[in-house]
């Protein structure tokens, strides 16, 4: 098992914002981050979606993201 459980994009997003990862721009769905010394990552899901274990763990990679920033 990866440590990542599956959870809606919306508690994603707020673990990033938590970890220090700022809006840069919005288009739709399309939320562009910044945070300093990480290159930006673009967050393409919609609040209500659904991310399984291994999108999490691709997210993870590009973001610094852990389990328990969650």
């Amino acid at each position: 098992m990866s440590g990542w459980p599956a959870t809606k994009a919306v508690r994603v997003l707020r673990g990033l914002y938590r970890i220090g990862w700022t809006l840069k721009r919005q288009t739709g769905s399309h939320r562009t981050l910044e945070r300093q010394g990480w290159p930006d990552y673009v967050f393409a899901f919609r609040d209500g979606e659904e991310l399984g274990p291994r999108m999490l763990a691709r997210i993870a990679r590009h973001t610094g993201l852990r389990p328990d920033d969650l």
